[in-house]
């Protein structure tokens, strides 16, 4: 098991290395090992060898910034310039608060990026401001229209967070199953259950590695594949940058010179503009009406990212030994 801090401090140093602002490789590091501490690991340090691959090779701008490249009062579209996902999403969300407290909504998109990890790190700038978010992003084809027999979708992820006593948070794939954790099992060479991925004549696939080449079912058949649709359209369509079919994939190493020209969109709503108190009021009666009947609010076990310290998460060996590799070769002289 390996403290939180730990592993921040070394995948900071591991992105500075690689050429990352100092202040941005923090950002990203943050993002990266909040998820291995939600026991999310198929978004945390498991990924962070493929960043410094693709940063290595070109494929991620280490000097990118953030670049608006059209603006109304409360929409705006910014050009990522190629750049780590994680620090530009953060800093969209941030900007999405802004905005939504001087509009009431607002709505930023962010073209030209690259993968950015689990989306619900990037719900927390809004609850912190009492507002309620909703994030789309998309990635590489990897699902197909029910029946279709070629990947036209990612796993296009959506994330929301609701401010209440107990912030609401919703952080899915609308795929049976985050590419992520295939991507963790092909690391370890392990199988995967049948169900999570197929191949173009709708055979299954449970070898991990071959299943990274399938493609995964939609979350709950048509219904998934709509909301991926969704998805797709409030990304690429918006900021008319590319379609998941035109993505370069970050496991596939004969791609990692490319940009892989991901976009996200960011909502935000002031919640106490739009209701007041009494809003208020009616979102921490949801949020308990949940805890009271038996249940368990979502997101109620995570640990707000800025506050993230001394938890303990479990790293794969493989990811430790990968990482150290690294490290030497970065000439960064810490360990995990």
């Amino acid at each position: 098991m390996m403290e939180a801090n730990k592993g921040i401090e070394f995948a900071t140093a591991l992105l500075i290395a690689s050429g990352v602002e100092e202040g941005k490789a923090a950002t990203t590091a943050r993002a990266i090992v909040a998820s291995d501490v939600w026991g999310n690991a198929s978004h945390g340090l498991m990924r962070l060898g493929y960043y410094l691959r693709r940063l290595d090779a070109g494929g991620i701008n280490a000097k990118a910034g953030l670049k608006e490249i059209s603006s109304r009062p409360a929409a705006s579209v910014y050009d990522g310039e190629n750049g780590l996902g994680h620090w530009q999403v953060w800093e969209g969300a941030k900007l999405g608060v802004s905005r939504a407290k001087e509009f009431g909504i607002s709505l930023v998109s962010i073209a030209h990026s690259n993968h950015c990890g689990a989306l619900g790190v990037y719900l927390y700038p809004a609850l912190d401001a009492n507002c309620i978010s909703i994030i789309f992003t998309n990635g590489p084809a990897v699902m197909p229209a029910v029946g279709g027999n070629a990947p036209l979708l990612s796993t296009s992820p959506i994330a929301a967070g609701v401010p209440a006593s107990t912030p609401m948070i919703v952080d899915l794939a609308t795929s049976a199953v985050a590419r992520g954790k295939i991507a963790a099992k092909a690391k370890e060479g392990g199988t995967i259950p049948a169900g999570w991925a197929v191949d173009r004549e709708g055979n299954t696939i449970t070898d991990a590695k071959e299943a990274l080449n399938g493609m995964l079912a939609p979350l709950g058949g048509a219904k998934g594949f709509a909301l991926g649709l969704l998805v797709e359209s409030m990304v690429a369509g918006l900021t008319a940058g590319s379609l998941s079919t035109e993505i370069p994939d970050m496991f596939n190493e004969s791609d990692d010179a490319k940009g892989q020209e991901i976009s996200h969109t960011i909502i935000t709503v002031d919640a106490d503009a739009i209701s007041g108190a009494k809003g208020r009021a009616r979102l921490d009666q949801l949020a308990a009406s949940v805890k009271a009947t038996g249940g368990r609010t979502p997101g109620a076990s995570r640990v707000h990212p800025s506050k993230i310290t001394s938890e303990k998460c479990s790293i794969a060996p493989a990811v430790t030994e990968e990482l150290n590799i690294w490290a030497e070769r970065l000439g960064v002289a810490a360990r995990i």
